[in-house]
Parts: C-alpha cells; sequence; structure tokens
C-alpha cells in the first residue's frame, strides 16, 4: 500500500491518498479541503478512487468531499454508525451542511480497499463517532491520536475521559511498531507514543 500526505486548509489537515500499485484501487482518508495536487496525481497515475473515508465529521476532515464528488462521482463515503447523526448536523461539525455517508461501519468492522483489508476501530471522545482506521501495519487516526499530544475534546460531542480511555484501550494494545499518520502534524509510532506522549 503507497500512502500520500496532503495538507489541506487553513488548518492544515493531513488529508492521506492510499492505492494499490498492481490494481490502482485507491481511498483517501478525511479530505479536509480542495487538493488540487493530489486530484492532479490520481489522474497522472490513472488511480481509481473507491472510497472517501471519514475518521470524524468535523469540516476540516470533511470540506473537499463536494469537490471529490464532482471530480470521482462514482467515490463511496464512509463512516462510523456512531458519528452518522454528528455528520448531519452543520453546527456541530462547523460546516454549511450536513453529511450522508454511503457506507456506515461498525466498531472492528472489516473492509477491503487498495489491496488491504482495513479494520474501522471505534475511539469516541474527540466527536462521538470518532475512528481510526488501521490497514497493513498503519493507522490513520484523525484526530484521536498525535504525535505527543490528543484530540481537542472541548468541541460538541467531546468528551476528555472518553478520549482518554479510546487511546489507552483501543490504540496503546496496538504492535508498537504501528505507524500512526494523525489528521494534524506528524506522524509517529504506537511504540513512541506509549513512551513519550504526556496526555495518556
Amino acid at each position: 500500500m503507497n500512502i500520500n500526505v496532503y495538507k489541506c486548509g487553513y488548518l492544515q489537515t493531513n488529508c492521506y491518498l492510499a492505492w494499490d500499485e498492481d490494481t490502482k484501487k485507491a481511498f483517501i482518508v478525511d479530505p479536509g479541503d480542495v487538493a488540487p495536487a493530489m486530484k492532479a496525481f490520481i489522474r497522472e497515475q490513472n488511480l481509481d478512487p473507491e472510497y472517501i473515508i471519514l475518521t470524524h465529521g468535523h469540516s476540516d476532515h470533511t470540506g473537499g468531499i463536494a469537490d471529490l464528488l464532482q471530480e470521482f462521482p462514482g467515490i463511496k463515503i464512509v463512516a462510523s454508525e456512531l458519528e452518522r447523526s454528528f455528520l448531519l448536523d452543520s453546527r456541530a461539525t462547523y460546516g454549511s451542511s450536513g453529511i450522508e455517508c454511503d457506507i456506515y461501519v461498525k466498531d472492528n468492522e472489516e473492509m477491503a480497499a487498495a489491496g488491504e483489508t482495513l479494520r474501522f476501530i471505534s475511539t469516541p471522545g474527540h466527536t462521538p463517532g470518532g475512528m481510526c482506521i488501521l490497514a497493513a501495519g498503519t493507522l490513520f487516526s484523525g484526530d484521536t491520536l498525535f504525535r505527543c499530544s490528543i484530540g481537542r475534546s472541548d468541541f460538541p460531542g467531546g468528551d476528555y475521559d472518553t478520549l482518554v480511555r479510546s487511546v489507552r484501550e483501543r490504540l496503546f494494545v496496538l504492535p508498537e511498531s504501528t505507524r500512526v499518520l494523525p489528521g494534524h502534524e506528524d506522524e509517529s509510532t504506537i511504540g513512541y507514543e506509549v513512551r513519550y506522549n504526556p496526555f495518556v
């Protein structure tokens, strides 16, 4: 699985494009804004983006959806079933309108994409239905876990104790070598966060 990262929007959200070299199948994680460089790369490499996968519903992670749907009409939007009502509430998500997804997944549900098996891990706390995506030893952690930090819990639907429990009980049990690709800033590993993250 190949992965590119694109910084999107004024909050510099990490948008990830993952693809399989052989099949050209791809998925996109958290398109926070229009990403011309990513779209150009998809066209140049003749990739087939099948899914937009949302770790949670805040608009700095979803702002590029409409543009991608226009560019790639067959793409499907995926999110946790626990985030559905949150995604539909434009006030909670700080968005201009609600988002209805094509596929809602459950905790620990698996799905094939880009030549890999993706496992969805429920990690509420930043939002009620926040989730992480585990694929081939890589964790797309959204705003649940950052390098030496965790997501904010003071937004609507957030809860600090729940967030800390999500990190400790759902993520820190993963192999220490697991690569962590967060929603903002630099990547890390589970082992590094277990040792040095001061918030958990």
